[in-house]
């Protein structure tokens, strides 16, 4: 599953105008009608038919097949009929997964997904040795395939699959890794999972989820904010031992693994599968933690004098600004936001972001259980993506909406590529979503009645780039020390404690002050858990979509045109490809700093607005 953004403080739901409001749900019957669908069986044993049938007809025979007299075409063939196989397997465990998170404590739900998992490994295993096989070809004889129209289709995937050949193992034990991920990690996942889910905090005389617990810490009342903070702190501490374990044996799990296929770094298997190079990422990195002092500490200082202070305790961090001015969006409101700001910079844009809400691809409402944040999973082109909200009404969860369906227009752009091509690397996945959220936001800048307004819009704005640029940095080089440590031994929960206060200081500034309870903040992070390494991937995409808004701003016309090209090319172009008709080089030092002067440039200018709003007081 396509996860996006990580749980954001908004508010609590019972003091919500918008927890009154019908809040659309999401329809899976384009993928299946019910777990009890018999459809769902009769594709789980078509596809096993399927797999079967592809392994005779190509296993140990792709090299000969490519040299025989039918050739490239046959070749391609079979790559085609691999493609609709893994569009079926995909469309199965979608739909497992999306009915999983909308309650991940339903064990009926829980079963469903865990068995649906369990037959889907067992079919793809039988078709690792595809792959595999093709990387066994001879480069020459493939490159040479290309001169057929069929085959070079598949160029970008099969170029694309070749960069895994270094680090393969033999078929035997890619086929016991792969089965055994159900036992392993995959395992540990759902185990976290159920465990957030199952947690309740007590604040106030209620038993909170974890999702309205966290919206408490962006509450106008500090009382508020304080217990909500000390009753995660609390929980959490209560819980860290299974937390430490999780990670601890997921760290674990993945050092082996590198170790096996011969990686060097602890990242470098995530910036292969996001291809992406590791000095593109050390070069971001470097960036963002130089930046620090003109960034988070400059604008945290700035916030801490406003909330009456030097300092200012961690559950003022996401605070609403004294004066503030907010207000509740109904959901009806916070679509036309969205579709109208998508539809001022591209008719096309809002048109298919309009499909999410006409047939029923958007499940917003809070619920027991269900997945906290927010994620647009592509599912598989023969179907559609979905998007899954926690709405809350304020204006963040605008924001979160605008981004979640930037995704979804991205996925439904590049499904047009096909299951193998369709997927696009995480550092180019958050391209679409963070500019659709820029372009919503400076659609409601504009509309901003007073300089009040306009302040709040502004810091807000700056608060979540700050939490996607400097936090996603900080929660990086918070793995780092997790798993370097990790292969020294195993690791106490405090040790994780310190590893996470010691970044949390560094990019936050001394203007926050950390209580006790905040040591143990790193355990509800789902992307530690789910996807390793994932976070850098939304620095990476602000800093990129700082950039293109930049060259947006001044472009003469055919941007629009440029910038569709850009997301219905999916997974086929590197990053170097899609950037360049824009005059954008990822590789150059001064890319990351041009996307990093973007914030600075709007810290600078809410200072000079709050100057003037107190030159009018």
């Amino acid at each position: 599953m396509s996860r996006s953004r990580l749980p954001l403080p908004a508010f609590h739901p019972a003091d919500a105008g918008a927890a009154a409001e019908t809040l659309p749900e999401w329809d899976l019957s384009a993928l299946y009608a019910s777990p009890d669908d018999p459809a769902i069986e009769r594709d789980i044993d078509a596809a096993a038919k399927a797999a079967s049938d592809l392994a005779g007809r190509a296993k140990g025979k792709l090299e000969a097949l490519l040299k025989g007299p039918e050739g490239a075409a046959a070749f391609a063939a079979l790559i085609a009929d691999y493609e609709k196989l893994q569009d079926l397997l995909g469309k199965v465990m979608s739909y497992a997964g999306l009915l999983y998170s909308g309650d991940t404590t339903d064990p009926q739900r829980m079963k469903f997904y865990g068995d649906v998992q369990e037959k889907i490994t067992a079919i793809s295993s039988g078709l690792l040795f595809f792959e595999l096989e093709i990387n066994r070809i001879d480069d020459g004889l493939i490159e040479a395939g290309f001169a057929d129209p069929a085959l070079a289709h598949y160029r970008p995937w099969l170029t694309d699959i070749r960069l895994d050949k270094p680090y393969q193992l033999e078929d035997r034990v890619e086929e016991l890794f792969h089965e055994k991920s159900i036992t392993a990690y995959s395992a540990w996942n759902r185990l976290f999972d159920e465990t957030i889910a199952g947690l309740r905090f007590p604040v106030d005389g209620e038993e909170l989820a974890i999702e309205p617990t966290l919206h408490l810490l962006q509450e106008a009342d500090p009382a508020k904010r304080k217990a909500a903070a000390e009753a995660l702190g609390k929980v959490f501490g209560d819980n860290i031992g299974i937390f430490a374990r999780i990670t601890n044996t997921l760290a674990k799990d993945k050092e082996i693994s590198d170790r096996w296929r011969g990686f060097k770094d602890i990242a470098d298997s995530r910036h292969l599968a996001n291809r992406v190079e590791r000095e593109v990422v050390d070069a971001l990195v470097e960036a963002v933690q130089a930046a620090y002092p003109r960034l988070s500490h400059r604008y945290y200082q700035l916030k801490a004098r406003w909330m009456g202070g030097e300092t200012m305790p961690y559950w003022d961090r996401n605070a609403p600004l004294p004066g503030a001015v907010t207000r509740q969006v109904p959901w009806v409101e916070a679509k036309a936001t969205v579709l109208d700001a998508y539809g001022r910079f591209s008719p096309r844009m809002a048109d298919i972001a309009r499909r999410f809400f006409d047939e029923q691809w958007i499940d917003a409402p809070v619920r027991p259980g269900k997945s906290p944040g927010a994620f647009a999973h592509p599912t598989v082109p023969s179907a559609h993506p979905y998007v899954l909200l926690n709405y809350l009404g304020r204006t963040r969860d605008v924001m979160t909406l605008a981004h979640e369906l930037g995704h979804g227009v991205h996925q439904v752009l590049a499904g047009r590529q096909g299951a193998l091509m369709a997927p696009t690397p995480l550092t180019l996945a958050e391209t679409a979503s963070v500019f659709g959220e820029m372009l919503t936001f400076q659609s409601l800048l504009r509309s901003a009645a007073t300089p009040a307004e306009k302040r709040t819009l502004l810091a807000s704005k700056i608060e979540d780039m700050l939490n996607t640029v400097v936090r996603q940095i900080a929660f990086y080089s918070f793995e780092r020390k997790v798993h370097a440590a990790r292969r020294e031994g195993e690791l106490t929960a405090d040790r994780i404690n310190e590893a996470w206060l010691s970044v949390q200081g560094e990019s936050l500034g001394p203007a926050i002050t950390f209580g006790p309870g905040y040591e143990t903040f790193w355990a509800y992070i789902p992307h530690f858990i789910h996807s390793p390494f994932y976070v850098y991937a939304y620095a990476f995409g602000d800093c990129l979509v700082n950039s293109l808004y930049a060259v947006f701003e001044t472009a003469e016309a055919g941007f629009q045109d440029k910038y569709f090209a850009m997301l219905e090319a999916g997974g086929t172009k590197h990053h170097k490809e899609l950037l360049q008709p824009f005059g954008l080089d990822a590789s150059d030092p001064a890319f990351w700093q041009m996307g990093l002067s973007v914030i600075e440039r709007m810290i600078g200018e809410l200072e000079a607005l709050d100057a003037e709003i107190a030159r009018q007081r």
